[in-house]
């Protein structure tokens, strides 16, 4: 099996290495690439097929739900969690639309696992 390739985006920098962290001791072989806004992450993925994001929802510039969109045009096959302390059932539906997972924050070790396992 080929190892997958996952998007971490997140403006925080303790997300991002908390989900990095994670993410290497579940699957050592999984290459990570990290953003810390969208247009990181569309730019960051130009050349490279992703099998896996986690998207923040709440970043400066575009969000996690239009990011996910936008991803998804790119690469329909990705698995796609919206990482979110925002449980509104506004921003549920709208990640049940796009069929992409809703994780809520904090994040933690067993959220992520259950989410890259499931």
């Amino acid at each position: 099996m080929i190892p997958p390739t996952i998007l971490v985006v997140d403006d925080s920098r303790v997300s991002r290495m908390l989900i990095r962290t994670i993410i290497n001791h579940s699957n050592p072989e999984a290459t990570v690439i990290e953003a810390s806004n969208a247009e990181e992450a569309l730019s960051k993925t130009q050349s490279t097929d992703i099998t896996i994001a986690t998207l923040d929802l709440n970043m400066p510039g575009m969000d996690g739900l239009l990011l996910a969109s936008t991803l998804l045009e790119r690469f329909p096959q990705a698995k796609i969690g919206l990482l979110t302390a925002n449980i509104q059932d506004a921003v549920k539906q709208k990640a049940e639309a796009l069929k992409i997972s809703f994780i809520s924050k904090p994040i933690t070790e067993e959220k992520i696992l259950k989410f890259l396992n499931g």
